[in-house]
């Protein structure tokens, strides 16, 4: 295989005898370098190559990832902070630390994200789109928003006085408010209202206020005709303010006699979390914001002034706007060479043996989602099982396994309850499914299943034969089209033997010693794995045949995985390691990590999917998986890591590496200190980004493809000519 982006030097760097494996300095710490990705996903909407809606969406991006990191993240420090806990990390912070360091990165990020702002409303401008203040509307616009106020908006409001009659009101979590003070006519007898905004569904943030491209927030509409509200009454004040709670509010399943009725219990309870954020428009008063600080039982240092907008995530709204010149080209995943024109994708697989799937660059529902489809129709298939950690109502996969159900297959699956933020949905299909007569389960106690399997029995014409899909990314139809994932559609007896033995332990939960032939799979075997391959690396790293070690993945932040390679840095062994977030090891360090490099990837779409490659002496090995190198996913969650041993396979897999290693348009460089550096291309070539070139192999691979199609049939014809 071509690896000579990865050439090792001859001479190995020297080794610092004083390196201790345990100390806190080797050590990044994950929400700091989780803070930084949010950096580099920031810099897109600063990025003037980038088109201006999808800069407008970048700032939508990181204003989310900010919501669910101090909900989740912050949150859970916090909870940390309130027990009393005091043990340091492994880069030697304690809580607090880390709340306060968090804290300084997260108002850098924010002032940059006000900047940007600005800056591209300005842009907007030029462009005829424009987000207007409601006072400066013509007066003929005030009229038509008024009267769309009164019409559309007006009976969902409710004014909360907050007095000794009327106690602080609950602030939903994320949810927009109004801090308004109203008096009769003594200014100094001011009485304080919230206001709910109703951004929903059916309700944008952001008003069209005529045909044109013009809008008005909600907020401010509602702030300009509290007159309605308080008829006869003065508004001394209106301000927006939000709040964030933690999201953190897990049980102890040891406990719960129903799983269901647990989960359910834990999504009531989040909504009514502590409070971890109070962020408040910057116009609004000093005494307003303490009281609100005081009743939110929160700290000055919990507070965000936000100087234009907030809950930016709402952009998403605008970034949308029908205005293609101002996008990216539209992205069309192609389908996959090998199944194209196939009547039975089963014919197809058991013909290839194995067929490696590229998303989004090819179609999620002409592979995956056709599948189940034709797994659900057709007369031989006689079960189905499947894991399910995440899904779509636009995912037809939970409908074509109803449809098996209903035409007397067996159909099983495991679906993950806790998966964050998706609880509600997953309980939904649940029951759906159980209506529909599928046999469901939750998975282990103790463990989240995060692997994404699909396993199809089928009578073959030779007897049962099994069959597979196992990917990186969830089963969902529309991060389909938006994460970068890999995944396998096989036929392998060897992975189908191991598949029976996984789901025969995520139905009972019992026999933990379960053996597997090929697959690598967690909590029990993939990490030891995973170690076990580093050591053989350094084992046979020498320089006449130097080792080579390449990861890809969402985040490296198990410390067992980060001393090893240390390890194997030391031992001279070249590792490359395409991290997107959070990365503990510090790469570039004369005598611990010279041979170290790690690249982060940012572009269009998300970077999802996992490689773990060793050069092994020359016998490489390739693997994909669910499993980032984190402690969660290899202790505490059901991972698969599938071989991929098909040469034809890996070597699509190292132009993928290639490919990302190589580029220099979209690629971050960490630095030793954790900080990053933006490749810049030297030319037209290398001004193509690595999803972009990724896009374009896909294409010609089909091309290619359909050219050898038209060749054999134009072959066979003419030998059928000669024959006659």
């Amino acid at each position: 295989m071509n690896t000579q982006s990865s050439t090792i030097e001859p001479n190995a760097p020297s080794i610092r005898a004083d390196f201790d494996a345990t100390s806190p300095e080797w050590y990044l710490n994950r929400e700091l370098t989780w803070l930084e990705f949010n950096k580099r996903v920031l810099h897109e909407a600063e990025d003037e190559r980038t088109p201006l809606l999808e800069r407008v969406k970048f700032i939508a991006i990181v204003s989310s990832n900010l919501d669910e990191f101090f909900m989740k993240r912050i949150g859970g420090l916090k909870q940390q902070l309130g027990a009393g806990i005091t043990e340091l990390t492994v880069d030697g912070r304690s809580p607090q630390q880390q709340i306060a360091e968090c804290y300084a990165v997260v108002r850098e990020i924010e002032a940059k994200k006000q900047q940007l702002f600005v800056e591209l409303m300005r842009h907007l401008e030029s462009q005829d789109i424009r987000i207007l203040p409601f006072t400066e509307l013509t007066r003929t616009q005030q009229k038509q928003m008024r009267d769309y106020y009164i019409q559309n908006i007006f009976p969902l409001v409710t004014p909360q006085a907050i007095d000794p009659a009327h106690p602080f009101p609950f602030i939903s979590n994320l949810a927009l408010n109004l801090l308004a003070g109203v008096y009769c006519t003594d200014p100094e007898l001011v009485t304080l209202v919230r206001i709910k905004v109703p951004v929903g569904p059916r309700l944008p943030r952001f008003i069209q206020v005529s045909n044109e491209l013009v809008y008005v927030a909600l907020g401010d509409l509602i702030a300009n005709n509290l007159d309605l509200l308080f008829p006869g009454m003065n508004i001394a004040f209106a301000d927006l303010f939000r709040v964030t709670r933690n999201a953190i509010t897990e049980k102890d399943e040891d406990q719960a006699d129903d799983l269901l009725q647990m989960i359910e219990s834990e999504l009531r309870e989040r909504k009514f979390a502590s409070v971890v954020r109070l962020e408040v428009a910057s116009t609004m008063g000093e005494s307003q914001r303490g009281m609100l600080t005081a009743e939110l039982n929160l700290n000055e240092h919990d507070v965000f002034i936000v100087d234009e907008r907030l809950a930016m995530s709402d952009l998403f709204q605008i970034a949308a706007i029908d205005r293609p010149d101002l996008l990216d080209a539209p992205h069309h995943p192609c389908d996959h060479p090998k199944l194209a024109g196939s009547p039975n994708i089963f014919h197809a697989i058991r013909e290839q043996e194995t067929i490696l799937l590229q998303h989004p660059y090819e179609s999620f529902v002409t592979t995956v989602e056709r599948f189940v489809k034709e797994a659900s129709r057709d007369p031989n298939v006689r079960a189905i099982k499947m894991t399910l950690y995440r899904t779509s109502a636009g995912t037809k996969i939970v409908q074509y396994l109803i449809d098996a159900a209903l035409n007397g297959k067996q159909v099983t699956v495991s679906v993950e309850l806790k998966a964050r933020f998706d609880e509600s949905a997953n309980i939904q299909w649940a029951q759906r499914m159980e209506r529909a007569g599928i046999h469901v389960t939750y998975g282990v106690v103790g463990l989240k299943t995060h692997s994404k399997v699909i396993y199809v029995v089928r009578q073959d014409y030779n007897g049962l034969r099994r069959y597979a899909h196992i990917g990186t990314g969830n089963y969902h139809a529309g991060t389909a089209r938006l994460y970068t994932d890999l995944g396998i559609l096989t036929c392998d007896q060897d992975i189908g033997k191991d598949l029976t033995e996984l789901f025969n332990y995520l139905t009972t939960g019992l026999v933990p010693k379960r053996q597997y032939n090929c697959l690598l799979t967690s909590p029990k075997f993939l990490k030891p794995a995973l170690i076990e391959k580093i050591e053989r690396e350094i084992a046979k790293h020498s320089p006449k045949t130097p080792g080579l070690i390449q990861f890809k993945m969402n985040a490296l932040e198990d410390v067992d995985i980060t001393a090893a390679l240390y390890r194997a840095a030391q031992a001279g062994v070249k590792i490359d390691l395409i991290v997107r977030d959070t990365c503990r090891l510090r790469p570039g360090i004369p005598g611990i990590s010279d041979s170290v490099r790690v690249i982060s990837i940012v572009g269009r779409f998300l970077e999802h999917s996992r490689i773990f490659y060793f050069q092994n002496g020359g016998d490489e090995e390739y693997f994909i998986g669910s499993a980032d190198c984190m402690k969660r996913n290899l202790e505490s969650r059901v991972e698969v890591v599938t071989p991929i041993r098909k040469p034809e396979l890996q070597a699509e897999l190292r132009e993928v590496l290639n490919v990302q290693l190589n580029n220099q348009r979209s690629v971050w460089e960490m630095q030793s200190d954790g900080s990053y550096v933006q490749r810049q291309p030297k030319n037209e070539q290398d001004a193509v980004g690595a999803q972009e070139t990724l896009i374009n192999l896909a294409q010609t691979r089909l091309k290619q493809a359909g050219s050898e199609k038209k060749l054999k049939k134009s072959k066979k014809s003419q030998s059928s000519l000669r024959k006659n």
